[in-house]
Parts: C-alpha cells; sequence; structure tokens
C-alpha cells in the first residue's frame, strides 16, 4: 500500500483526535458493547448491558472476529455478511512501550529491526517525536508471545533484542511502560484483517448495507486500503453518506 499524504502519525494519538472532532452535543457512550440487533420494519434495535436504543439507521463497525464468533447476536438473514466476516480474519500484532530512562546511546527517530535473520523478530522505533520512549512493533510469532505467555514475556523478548543490538548496559536503561492485548481483547479479537486466500472479494460483500437500515463500515470492509486508519475512516465516510441518503429517500 502506498502514502497517500493522509496516513501520518498523530503526535497526540488517533484517540484525541477522535475524540476532538465530535461536536458537543453528541452523545457517545463508551464501555457499552452491542449484544445484540434486531431488524423490523426497516428499523434497528441495538440492545447493550445499558438498555436497547431503537433507530432508523446504525452503522456497525465492530472487527470481523466480533462478527465471525458471534459476540453480536444478528438475524439470520445476516449470515452472509458473517460468512463474510470469516473469510477476512485478523492477524495478529501487538505493541510494547519501553521507558528510557537516564541517559542512553539512543537516537531520535531511529529504526531498527531485532533479528532480520528470524521471522519473529520485533521492529523497534526510538524515541519517536523525540520522546524518551521505544515503540516494540510485534507481528505474526512474536506478537503470540503477548497472546499465549502475558506482557511480561513479551517485554522481556524486546529487552533480549535490543541487549543484542546495543549491549547489556541498555537494561539499566529501559522501563517497561506498558503493552497491548489485542489478541485477547474481547471486542477487539486481533489485529487489521487480511483475506484467506482467493476471497479478496468478501470485503465487498462485507461492505454491503443491509434492508438500507443497517450499514458496515471499518478496515476491512475497504477494497484496497484495508489495515490502514485513512482506510477505516473513508468507510466510515462512505456509509454515513450510505446511511444519510437512505434516510433522506424513507418516510419518517
Amino acid at each position: 500500500m502506498a502514502s497517500t499524504g493522509l496516513n501520518w502519525r498523530v503526535p497526540s494519538g488517533y484517540g484525541t483526535l477522535v475524540a476532538a472532532s465530535f461536536p458537543t452535543t453528541v452523545a457517545l457512550h463508551v464501555a457499552t458493547p452491542a449484544e445484540a440487533i434486531d431488524i423490523k420494519d426497516r428499523r434497528v434495535t441495538v440492545t447493550t448491558p445499558a438498555g436497547s436504543v431503537r433507530a432508523r439507521a446504525v452503522i456497525l463497525t465492530v472487527s470481523t472476529a466480533v462478527l465471525a464468533r458471534g459476540a453480536i447476536k444478528l438475524p439470520v438473514a445476516l449470515d452472509i455478511w458473517r460468512d463474510a466476516a470469516t473469510k477476512l480474519p485478523l492477524g495478529y500484532n501487538e505493541k510494547l512501550f519501553l521507558e528510557i530512562v537516564d541517559t542512553s546511546p539512543f537516537e531520535s527517530e531511529t529504526y531498527v529491526i531485532g533479528n532480520p535473520r528470524e521471522m519473529g523478530t520485533g521492529a523497534y522505533y526510538i524515541r519517536p517525536f523525540g520522546r524518551p520512549i521505544i515503540e516494540c512493533f510485534l507481528g505474526g510469532n512474536s506478537a503470540r508471545v503477548v497472546q499465549e505467555s502475558g506482557p511480561a514475556a513479551a517485554f522481556a523478548f524486546a529487552l533480549e533484542q535490543l541487549v543484542a543490538l546495543f549491549g547489556s548496559s541498555v537494561c539499566r536503561k529501559l522501563r517497561p511502560l506498558v503493552a497491548s492485548n489485542w489478541s485477547n481483547t474481547t471486542r477487539v479479537g486481533g489485529a487489521y484483517s487480511y483475506a484467506l486466500p482467493g476471497h479478496a472479494a468478501a470485503r465487498n460483500v462485507l461492505a454491503q448495507s443491509f434492508e438500507q437500515c443497517l450499514f458496515f463500515a471499518g478496515e476491512a470492509t475497504h477494497p484496497f486500503d484495508f489495515s490502514t486508519a485513512h482506510g477505516a475512516y473513508e468507510t466510515g465516510v462512505r456509509a454515513a453518506e450510505e446511511a444519510i441518503a437512505a434516510l433522506t429517500n424513507s418516510p419518517v
């Protein structure tokens, strides 16, 4: 995938960027997972632990892992969408952050690979934006360390690779800060999606709306910019425009 000029890093993080973009009049509810979606007479009812919400249009952006395993109870008519999700599983990708303490040999904006001869190696972005941290990227087999053995084992793995690159003295300069655990997060279930061989068309299936009242978005529904934040954003815009068009053309 080529750079679009839009997929650059955000100094304050995507969460801050997204939260700042919401109008103050928007009611935002976090930690309120959808448990079931029911559709009747082109009206959608979403059931959550906090109660039910009924709407004329709903945009669903959950991960393909959530859809595929039935974490949200859906009508039988949506089995086609669930089947498409099974053909677009999530890969393994985790991030760790190490804090750099005291003086160190680490230069800002440096990128190194733990061991390029090992398929399960990590990659390390040193002092991003000049900040005293190392951002550790673990993918595939190395990401499974987090899933199977937990963050402590993953930090040990990263430190071992950095010691091999910079020497044993860096152990005293680095301190575990925070780690993701996407694969074991119930409402996520992994990293970004990939298409099983021969099933790239499942992205188009998953992107289709249902009865002009339930619309699907998320990186897995993008035909070519899947696995990216800007791709996910574009699908959100597309789904919103579809929903607006459906509401405009339907009676109140």
